[in-house]
């Protein structure tokens, strides 16, 4: 697809769509490496979905200090940040300001379709995890982010036509990150059982794991995706909220080797689905778990201060509560790797997705972000 065709197709729907040209100005877009990108996962992508889901137990990054350095506003927009996160840096590498708007908050503003075709769409939802039983209804489960894409696609065709839709979706893309809260679940399913995970416990958790990863990737191949960027699992034995569990501060080592088995198996079984049943499908698995703790090995060399506190939060660690309005607050938030007791800092997340997208090739497997968006599909 020829960026002619991208900028002409842009062009129809924002004359299609009332109040849509005031919205996005096709000209600027056209730079990008790819047309749109749409992003799906949990919190370290989540952009606002959050905000418009009801119920007390929601996970929402609505509240200061969440925000407080986020370009141009200062305020907190439902990212779980200080201010930019993962989503958008790796948007920004890719040529766009930031990361695609949250879908239902698009679907509240009526600028859904305008978006969808000139920009992309977020989906990803804080708490969700890649089976729908993680934190079961306080967030947007993967499947049924899959789902909303699904019905997006179908609005899609109906304002520009199935070829142009075709078009444009096999040609952007498609940022995927979940499977920290699975581990977070599974974890803490075994401390109330007061047992030790078996290999068994284990063996059907990849199982369940993989099978529900391995159709997100099938259902969005089957929608159109073509270019799918997946974020692997990182340390999450690290975060201060776990660390601070241990005596010592230290990492739990034993949730780290239960990630770092799955990334391995994720790897795998990614590459299998592209060589034996997905003709045509493009991937990038970006290594969260290696860049993580190479940084945390070296914070200082990375110009952190802290790699293993919270920078917003209170309590041993910063992890002993969330981040409020009431909560301590880290004078120099570039200092410090962790933002909250669970998620990166802005700057963290900016290293990181300047690693993914074109870092050293370790970071990345087989090809890195940039590769991944600059290839021509069909």
């Amino acid at each position: 697809m020829g960026w002619c065709e991208v900028g002409m197709m842009k062009v129809l729907v924002l004359s299609l769509v009332a109040g849509a040209v005031a919205a996005v100005r096709p000209s600027k877009l056209l730079p990008a490496a790819v047309p749109a990108v749409y992003v799906f996962g949990d919190s370290t992508l989540d952009v606002g979905n959050n905000n418009y889901l009801p119920g007390k137990d929601v996970p929402r990054a609505d509240k200061p200090y969440y925000g407080i350095d986020l370009p141009g506003s200062g305020k907190p927009t439902g990212r779980f940040s200080n201010g930019y996160n993962t989503a958008d840096f790796v948007a920004q590498a890719l040529g766009f300001k930031k990361s695609p708007l949250a879908y239902l908050e698009l679907k509240a503003r009526k600028m859904l379709i305008p978006s969808a075709v000139t920009r992309g769409v977020s989906y990803a939802s804080a708490g969700a995890g890649i089976l729908d039983s993680t934190n079961a209804g306080n967030n947007i489960p993967l499947s049924q982010q899959v789902r909303l894409f699904e019905s997006t696609k179908a609005e899609m065709e109906a304002a520009v036509g199935q070829r142009a839709v075709r078009k444009l979706l096999s040609a952007s893309f498609f940022l995927v990150s979940a499977g920290s809260n699975d581990f977070f679940a599974f974890a803490t399913a075994m401390a109330e059982q007061n047992r030790t995970a078996t290999q068994a416990d284990v063996t059907a958790f990849y199982g369940s794991l993989l099978s529900n990863y391995s159709a997100t990737i099938t259902e969005l191949y089957k929608l159109g995706a073509r270019k799918v960027g997946i974020v692997n699992v990182g340390p999450v034995g690290c975060v201060p909220r776990v660390r601070v569990l241990n005596a010592t501060g230290a990492c739990a080592d034993g949730l780290n080797q239960l990630a770092g088995g799955f990334d391995g198996a994720l790897r795998s079984a990614v590459a299998a689905l592209a060589a034996d049943q997905l003709p045509g499908l493009a991937y990038s698995v970006a290594d969260s778990f290696g860049f993580t703790q190479a940084s945390l090995a070296d914070p200082l060399g990375l110009g952190f201060a802290s790699a293993d506190s919270a920078c917003c939060g209170s309590g041993r660690l910063g992890a002993q509560g969330d981040c409020t309005p009431a909560a301590t607050l880290c004078a120099d938030r570039d200092r410090y790797v962790f933002w909250d007791s669970v998620h990166p800092s802005q700057r963290a997340a900016m290293l990181g997705a300047q690693a993914y997208y074109d870092g050293p090739a370790q970071y990345t497997s087989p090809v890195s972000f940039k590769q991944l968006a600059r290839m021509r599909i069909g």
